[in-house]
């Protein structure tokens, strides 16, 4: 067995042998073949209490052998997952009945987004991260692990647009028909499900990677804000600006920054294609989120890094004699505020000595480089 693929069953005990009277019933072994990065971090996390949960909400008399196995996922000429081919080549392989991939491709059916792809025809599911959202993917992947092996098993049988008994009512999830030969099992329908689509496609960006990633920006914004901060013009600037206009000049730097960064670096999808451009508008937005919340992490960064450096080198009486008002704190933040606002900008000028390679690398998540890469080359 490869070494990267892990086995658990709460019928084994620590030697390997199965615990007399624990399971009355058949063994299925279930495997998740995961893609490297955020899905086999999430297959190892939802291994070890998998195979309970199983016997709990699906079938107690059947033992259940879950493993786990890290692979490239590869994507057809469509840029879709093949689950039948994969089934082909790792159930046999591996001696599992039940195959789920976990993967942070996005996924449609049609126009309707999808949390979980099923084909009863190669006995395997797909489970799409960014259906499930921003928040709790650990428990919505568990319950969508779940509902894959119920339906793979023949313990569930839903109609078309129904809501599985166990997802709240409140869940944009819902059953669709079959297509094909592929059952889309789980859809995000209504405003809702593209919602959470959308904050799961963010979220697989991980934008919070902007800061490290872009140092020659970072470091432009850095220094500019140091300069700020010393220069004595930003003292009686920033005490003279209300919190309002400074909370404007800030919002205006932080969309200036990311709008640069999108136009500069060609981020945004301009297809010619009717229905591409469809599905762009979902692309764009993640792509506009990511950099404004990557872009926001940055100013907060500066902004506490500013606030450190203002302390230390400004002395309070020496600020009050330039200012002709006693020191306070909230001149402090005022002045750092403002500092942080003109490094931003900065920053962004300082964004154009980096690689558009670098930048997308910085911006999106391996799947979604794929794609940006796949429409660069299409687009020459």
């Amino acid at each position: 067995m490869d070494d990267r693929t892990r086995e658990h069953s709460p019928g084994r005990a620590e030697g390997g042998s199965a615990r007399p009277g624990r399971h009355r019933g058949r063994r299925i072994r279930v495997g998740l073949l995961a893609d490297p990065g955020a899905p086999t971090d999430l297959a190892a996390a939802l291994q070890p209490d998998l195979s309970e949960v199983l016997a709990g909400e699906v079938d107690d008399a059947t033992e259940w052998v879950v493993s786990t196995e890290t692979r490239e996922i590869p994507l057809d000429d469509e840029g879709l997952v093949p689950l039948e081919s994969l089934a082909r080549e790792h159930r046999e392989r591996q001696e599992w009945d039940v195959m789920i991939v976990v993967t942070d491709l996005p996924r449609r059916v049609g126009t309707r987004p999808i949390a979980t792809v099923l084909s009863g025809r190669a006995c395997s599911g797909m489970v799409s991260l960014p259906g499930l959202g921003a928040l709790g993917v650990r428990r919505r992947a568990r319950r969508a692990v779940v509902h894959l092996v119920r339906a793979l098993t023949g313990h569930e049988h839903r109609s078309d647009g129904e809501r599985p008994p166990d997802i709240p009512r409140w869940s944009p999830l819902r059953h669709v028909s079959a297509e094909e030969d592929t059952d889309a099992h789980l859809a995000l329908v209504g405003l809702r499900g593209r919602l959470r689509l959308l904050a799961g496609m963010v979220r697989d960006n991980r934008p919070w990677r902007l800061v490290p990633h872009l140092s020659s920006a970072t470091a432009a914004a850095a220094a500019t804000g140091a300069y700020a901060i010393v220069t004595t013009s930003f003292w009686t600037m920033a005490t003279s600006l209300s919190s309002l206009r400074l909370l404007l000049i800030s919002v205006v730097a932080i969309l200036a920054m990311a709008t640069w960064l999108i136009a500069y670096n060609h981020l945004w999808d301009r297809p010619d294609d009717r229905d591409a451009r469809a599905k762009a508008v979902l692309y764009n937005a993640a792509t506009a989120i990511t950099m404004i919340f990557g872009v926001t992490c940055m100013y907060v960064l500066l902004y506490l890094a500013g606030l450190l450096a203002a302390l230390a080198l400004i002395d309070p009486g020496y600020f009050s004699s330039q200012l002709h008002q006693p020191p306070s704190s909230g001149a402090y933040l005022k002045l750092v505020w403002l500092a942080s606002s003109v490094g931003i900008v900065a920053g962004a000028l300082g964004s154009s000595l980096e690689s558009e390679e670098a930048v997308r690398k910085a911006t999106y998540g391996r799947r979604e480089l794929e794609r940006q890469r796949g429409r660069t080359a299409s687009s020459k």
